[in-house]
């Protein structure tokens, strides 16, 4: 704890006190070697000093003192007492110095103000009003004392008794004023002092905190002028880039991180770069959309992912996060980074695709040799039977027709496995989707035509052209007929719709079916499923993918007994520059 000067009237912390008094005693001898001694050494003024001698003396008992002082200050023990002494020797001095050059007709009397100020100063307000006091006192009694002719000093005779009383007044009056406005703006310094030195230790706090927060983050952090020059770089950014701080410190940010770039200008960005990427079989390109939503220009907070060369374990893969660093006003004065190494991520990711990617073959084969079997089974117990002699004519023609059936949906089978694993390329041209959706609506209604308890309605918005693959998208459209009308075994109504919406087209397939279990709506789209006795559970599969091919979407709304409705939504941007 800081110790505290104590006095008679009041406390205040040696440090801060000590400064003062030095502070004091400097000023004093500046004072006195500037003002009084140069005063001495001119010999001007009132009647060149009535007691030059003494005046002498007394300038030399105040360096004396002065002295004194010096040599007392790193002793002493209760520096609040020794700093009353001093004021109080010097209003002493001052009023020896008044008796000397004249008393009331001194040049001098203004130097009583200074004491009272230094007394606010050093000390407090109190003492402001304690040394205007003392001065008020030792002043009136010099003063009365020279107009009674007491002590032996002239004066003019011109000064009568209101002269004296009103000088007596208006130096009394000055005291307490510089008492009460040196007290006042000492009281308000003090405060500011203490306030700002409080600012100042909670700014350095808070720079600590901020520094210890910043180096235990498990993340590598960087900050970065506005010229792309760094200027923090904590621990973990050492760990990951395997690049010291000092050797990081006003290196150019793209030195370490080779996937940005740096454009200097008006408004400085970073810009990806993507040079190191293309051979990391981790990374996908960035023409290629493998930033997962990275746009070129860093404007904002942006996510990207690049490769950095580590000095010690090799390539590394870093997901770095860089935004812009603003003032007060707004203006961008530099860029913040915050990076993971997700080399282990990437690995891990790339480990689990590859088994997904395996797993999804061998349930696709599965699929496809259970859908196989079947037809083959059916044409080997044909063909068996076929070979016996015993067979009548009539069932040679079921068998033979059976036989036929089988390689026909065998054909099928296999005619659109090749169509969803191997789709040709889409051919964009620009066609009306109506026109289109009205050639499968006359298919499907040919197909329904067998069944009188299935109507066919239509209500379309067009002309509608759209940018896309006509014989595609007539498959799209027949294949989700095809399982609206399968859907609806005991008869119903398939409604199709067409419209605009902003900048896409909607396509509405709404049936009156047995619907979709929840449960099984989210597998539709996959290969080969399929809750129906018939068919390869590839159609609506088909259709996904083509959808998704032209950059669109197909939602799907449906409840058991109620029916299910396919929205299909494309673009009307699809295979445009």
């Amino acid at each position: 704890m800081t110790k505290k000067g104590r006095g008679v009237f009041g406390s205040m912390d040696d440090q801060s006190l000590v400064k003062k008094v030095k502070a004091l005693i400097s000023i004093r001898v500046v004072f006195i070697t500037l003002l009084l001694g140069s005063f001495f050494l001119l010999q001007v003024g009132y009647r060149s000093f009535p007691y030059p001698r003494a005046t002498s003396n007394l300038i030399v008992a105040l360096y004396s003192l002065t002295i004194i002082y010096s040599f007392l200050i790193d002793r002493i023990k209760t520096y609040f007492t020794f700093a009353y002494f001093q004021i109080f020797m010097d209003v002493a001095a001052i009023n020896v110095l008044i008796y000397l050059t004249g008393g009331i007709e001194s040049w001098f009397s203004f130097i009583m103000l200074l004491t009272v100020m230094s007394a606010s100063a050093v000390l407090n307000r109190k003492a402001g009003y304690v040394i205007a006091t003392f001065s008020s006192i030792l002043y009136g009694v010099m003063i009365d004392l020279q107009y009674y002719k007491l002590l032996p000093i002239k004066y003019d005779p011109a000064l009568n008794e209101k002269d004296f009383l009103y000088n007596i007044f208006v130096h009394i009056s000055a005291f307490y004023m510089m008492a009460f406005l040196s007290g006042y703006l000492s009281s308000r310094l003090e405060k500011t002092t203490t306030a700002l030195e409080q600012t100042d230790s909670d700014l350095k706090e808070l720079s600590l905190f901020n520094k210890e927060l910043i180096e235990s983050i498990p993340s590598g952090i960087f900050t970065t002028d506005i010229d792309g020059s760094i200027l923090i770089f904590n621990k973990a950014a050492e760990d990951i880039t395997g690049i010291t701080r000092e050797n990081a410190f006003n290196r150019k940010i793209t030195a370490i991180f080779p996937f940005i770039s740096f454009d200097s200008g008006e408004t400085p960005m970073l810009h990806s770069n993507t040079k190191g990427n293309k051979n990391n079989p981790l990374l996908p390109p960035f023409d290629k959309g493998g930033m997962g939503g990275f746009s070129e220009q860093l404007l904002g907070i942006e996510r990207i992912e690049g490769v950095i060369s580590h000095p010690r374990e090799g390539s590394r893969i870093i997901n770095l996060t860089v935004s812009p660093h603003m003032d007060v006003t707004g203006r961008k004065t530099g860029f913040i980074g915050v990076f993971q190494d997700i080399t282990m991520l990437k690995k891990m990711e790339m480990d689990i695709k590859h088994k997904e990617k395996w797993a999804a073959i061998g349930e696709l084969s599965a699929n496809i040799a259970h859908e196989i079997r079947n037809p083959l089974a059916s044409l080997k117990g044909s063909i068996e039977m076929l070979r016996e002699d015993r067979v009548t004519k009539g069932q040679k023609e079921r068998l033979t027709e059976i036989a036929l059936k089988e390689m026909e949906r065998l054909n099928g089978i296999i005619t659109d496995f090749l169509m969803y694993s191997t789709p040709r390329a889409a051919e964009f041209s620009a066609f009306d989707l109506n026109l289109v959706l009205d050639d499968t609506l006359e298919l499907l209604k040919n197909t329904a035509s067998a069944r009188n308890d299935i109507s066919i309605t239509k209500n379309f918005d067009g002309p509608l052209f759209v940018n896309a693959d006509r014989q595609k998208m007539h498959q799209v459209f027949l294949n989700l007929g095809m399982n609206a009308l399968e859907a609806m075994p005991d008869g119903g109504e398939l409604s199709v719709s067409t419209m605009r919406t902003g900048s896409s087209f909607e396509v509405v397939f709404k049936d009156t079916g047995v619907g979709i279990r929840q449960k099984n709506i989210e597998k539709i789209f996959y290969p080969f499923f399929t809750t129906k006795d018939e068919g390869t559970g590839l159609g609506l599969a088909i259709a996904y993918r083509i959808i998704e091919e032209h950059k669109g979407k197909i939602n799907v709304i449906s409840n058991p007994g109620e029916g299910t409705v396919f929205k299909v939504i494309i673009p009307d941007s699809n295979g445009k520059s």
